[in-house]
């Protein structure tokens, strides 16, 4: 009997446990990497797209907070692209019905902010840079989640393009920290330094 109680309390942590990553009050902070390219070959090139990203959840499901871009392609004798930006992210996790896999969420994700691209080949573009797509989260643990990205980047502005768009596939992980919990270990910490 006692064996049954136990396996009926795993199973209910089981299944809540995807929906309280997302709850109101929580803080989600991680990175996504797209087009990550290492050659080895004589004249080949490095490639790296790095997205930083904090959100708060101010209802369940719902997340807004800010990200950050940072790319660079090197090649040798091409010269490099960077690519940057700073803007506001909004995330929105859907129905768990929706969901093939257990302990896993679909979301969508838009991001609207200062951006630029500067390719070696001169024709940079700056200013408004928006972006969207679907995305899906794998949680690891409790508080870790492995997501794919699939995002349209597109930038308005001046320079010597007028807009440039980009879709990219990246891989990230996300933590997901309770804020309760977090305030109460500041707290702690801060008391404990006294």
């Amino acid at each position: 009997m006692k064996k049954i109680i136990t396996l009926l309390i795993a199973f209910q942590l089981a299944i809540t446990g995807t929906r309280a990553q997302i709850q109101q009050g929580n803080i989600m902070v991680g990175a996504d990497i797209a087009d990550f390219d290492l050659s080895l070959n004589e004249g080949g090139n490095f490639a790296i797209f790095l997205n930083p990203k904090l959100a708060y959840f101010f209802t369940d499901n719902l997340a807004l907070g800010g990200y950050l871009n940072f790319g660079l392609v090197t090649s040798k004798g091409g010269g490099e692209s960077i690519d940057y930006g700073l803007g506001l992210l909004g995330r929105y996790y859907l129905s768990r019905d929706i969901n093939v896999v257990r302990n896993s969420r679909f979301f969508l994700e838009a991001t609207a902010g200062i951006e630029g691209t500067n390719p070696a080949s001169g024709e940079n573009t700056n200013g408004l840079g928006l972006g969207f797509g679907p995305g899906w989260t794998y949680f690891l643990t409790s508080n870790v989640g492995l997501e794919a990205l699939l995002k349209y980047n597109g930038i308005i502005g001046f320079g010597e393009r007028v807009t440039s768009s980009d879709l990219l596939l990246s891989v990230g992980f996300q933590i997901y920290l309770p804020s309760a919990q977090l305030q109460r270990r500041l707290k702690s910490s801060g008391s404990g330094n006294q």
